[in-house]
């Protein structure tokens, strides 16, 4: 499977970890993530045409050291999936997709025919993050990630494509596993309040995407240095959201 995304430092985070779960679980899956750091659809609609060679080439999870245009990202592969997905902090803001959102997938159905479009839902902030963008939800984990469901749902709606749900895993993970329930002691998925752990907030994302992708949660642990229960934690989290 040949995987790519048309994102920013979210796709980043889910992506980071994916390949090397796919390694692990026998499973050849191939990504590559096309990342501006704070990219709207808005300036991925508007990069559709402009030519600029505006996006760090990522694959595998490793920078490639390259910059490329939206085309030649789209032309680099046969692609068999492709995600979008918003920047976060217009992520539970409906006006912001349109006409985006539709423009930008048709683009790419048009480039890309025979792949499969995901759309990628986020996570809301951590609750104490100084996210400037944080205001825009009344600096309420709950609103933002309400909301944030409510527009993918439309977003899912507009495009004909089916959701992968690192948001809702996440805040499953927040709201039922002790382990990461952070406003009572439990670790945060998140390092800096918006942006995934670089551990177990980034592999949460990644097993999403895997299991999604594949239909099964991962069988091996591609990362034995870590605890495993918390691994196991994330499944089961994992599963509650998506379906075993």
């Amino acid at each position: 499977m040949k995987l790519l995304s048309i994102g920013n430092s979210f796709s980043q985070d889910a992506q980071e970890w994916l390949h090397q779960i796919a390694v692990a679980n026998g499973v050849e899956l191939e990504t590559t993530n096309l990342m501006i750091g704070g990219c709207s659809l808005e300036t991925h609609w508007n990069h559709m045409t402009d030519g600029e060679t505006a996006y760090y080439l990522e694959q595998n999870g490793k920078n490639c050291n390259r910059m490329v245009t939206l085309p030649e990202g789209l032309a680099l592969d046969e692609w068999d999936v492709v995600t979008v997905q918003q920047v976060s902090h217009h992520s539970g803001q409906p006006q912001t997709y349109i006409p985006y959102l539709t423009e930008l997938v048709a683009f790419v159905r048009e480039k890309c025919p025979k792949a499969k479009i995901y759309f990628h839902q986020t996570w809301a902030y951590e609750i104490d993050s100084d996210h400037g963008g944080f205001v825009n939800y009344n600096r309420d984990q709950q609103e933002m990630y309400r909301r944030i469901g409510d527009c993918a749902a439309m977003a899912c709606r507009l495009i004909g494509a089916d959701v992968l749900p690192s948001g809702p895993v996440v805040q499953y993970l927040r709201e039922n596993a002790p382990e990461f329930d952070y406003k009572n002691g439990g670790l945060s998925l998140n390092r800096d309040g918006f942006h995934l752990s670089w551990d177990y907030g980034r592999y949460a994302a990644a097993a999403t995407w895997y299991k999604v992708l594949t239909g099964k949660t991962p069988a091996v642990n591609a990362f034995p240095e870590w605890d495993a229960h918390l691994i196991e934690v994330i499944h089961n989290g994992i599963n509650a959201v998506v379906g075993e």
